[in-house]
């Protein structure tokens, strides 16, 4: 597994079990992909099921993490792309945020 997927597998654990629902999956550019749902967080694999993908970089996503980036801003400047539905989208940025 890639460290970065690592670092933000270690980082993402917690928050996941304590607030998402269903199956997210962060697409980090270079990097690989996170899956999170209510059990955790692990690197994502090709037959995971999700109904939300989240695209950006890994400088991105460290941002949104630490609360420098507004994922909404993200959005709307095109760094971050959205693969479903918006709403749910801004509920699994505040979970990332909190």
């Amino acid at each position: 597994m890639p460290h970065v997927i690592a670092d933000f597998i270690a980082n993402l654990d917690d928050k996941a079990r304590s607030g998402i629902k269903g199956n997210v999956i962060l697409d980090i550019k270079d990097h690989g992909r996170v899956h999170l749902d209510e059990t955790g967080a692990r690197e994502a694999t090709d037959e995971d099921q999700t109904d939300l993908v989240m695209k950006g970089s890994e400088a991105l996503f460290r941002n949104i993490l630490s609360g420098d980036q507004n994922p909404v801003t993200a959005v709307m400047t095109g760094k971050l792309k959205i693969d479903g539905n918006p709403m749910r989208a801004l509920k699994v940025s505040e979970i990332l945020t909190a």
